[in-house]
């Protein structure tokens, strides 16, 4: 079995979860809920065995010179698809909330088709920049921080949307503000301390490679922005008693900052970056 087998089944599995999660929204019918996060769970575990399997082949195809997968734009899609999963069960294994998801899910979804549609699948050898110890935790800490910013952005638009959703909140399919306030606390911090870790390493890497902690470099001074927008955050609640509306719109900017600091720097701000997609 190819990692592209796996890669279409997580597909498949993560379409039949939005389809199951929007009946559970419209409906209210908690066993749309679960099975909702049973085919989201087959997907997670899909992507899981095709990232390995995608592992293994680097290994077949380039020798000695195999590399864990997540070295280009392709790679980085499926990773981020895979984070987002990893990090929606996490927050269900403590909250039990299907709705959560409403990020999760779609967003998971796009990142597969994305990579299937739009990116190079090649597997390549890495160039002497990548060839580096500092890969795997640099690339996976701030993709884990990205994943925990999109469940802080889930809950901030649940918070901005909780008027026209509360019947919702009476029936128990949603959170009351006070816990969506804690998921959504929870979800940035762990996503700010997973990117200052992220910075950290790559400030290492980039010693080893270029000679420079820092090059302001597009992709790093998009990073910086990143943690400065939810530094502010951090900051607004902890210090200020920010709560409520103002809070979910700050960490949507931020979060747009992310999508940005990843996406829009790799297509439209070429830069030291640019040879990884990443």
């Amino acid at each position: 079995m190819s990692s592209t087998v796996l890669i279409n089944a997580a597909t498949l599995f993560l379409f039949g979860a939005l389809l199951c999660l929007l009946l559970f929204a419209v409906g209210g019918k908690h066993r749309f809920g679960n099975w909702a996060q049973a085919a989201a769970a087959a997907g997670f575990l899909a992507l899981t065995g095709a990232l390995l399997l995608r592992w293994r082949e680097s290994y077949r195809l380039l020798g000695g010179e195999g590399h864990i997968p997540l070295t280009n734009f392709y790679e980085s899609l499926l990773f981020f698809a895979w984070a987002l999963l990893l990090v929606h069960f996490l927050l269900q294994l403590r909250f039990r909330l299907p709705l959560l998801g409403t990020m999760a899910i779609p967003s998971a979804l796009l990142a597969l088709l994305a990579a299937q549609w739009s990116a190079d699948a090649a597997i390549r050898p890495l160039v002497p920049a990548l060839k580096s110890n500092w890969l795997t935790f640099h690339v996976a800490t701030c993709f884990l921080g990205y994943a925990a910013f999109a469940a802080g952005a889930a809950a901030a638009m649940l918070l901005v949307a909780r008027k026209s959703q509360a019947s919702k909140m009476e029936k128990g399919l949603l959170p009351g503000p006070e816990l969506l306030e804690e998921i959504h606390l929870q979800a940035v911090t762990v996503g700010f301390l997973l990117l200052t870790l992220g910075i950290l390493t790559g400030s290492a890497w980039a010693h080893g490679a270029w000679g420079s902690y820092w090059s302001w470099d597009p992709k790093e001074t998009w990073s910086l922005i990143v943690w400065l927008i939810y530094a502010a955050w951090l900051h607004a609640r902890l210090s200020r008693g920010w709560s409520g509306k103002r809070l979910a719109w700050l960490s949507l900017l931020g979060f747009a900052a992310t999508l940005f600091c990843w996406l829009g720097v790799n297509l439209l701000l070429p830069g030291l970056h640019s040879y990884g997609g990443m």
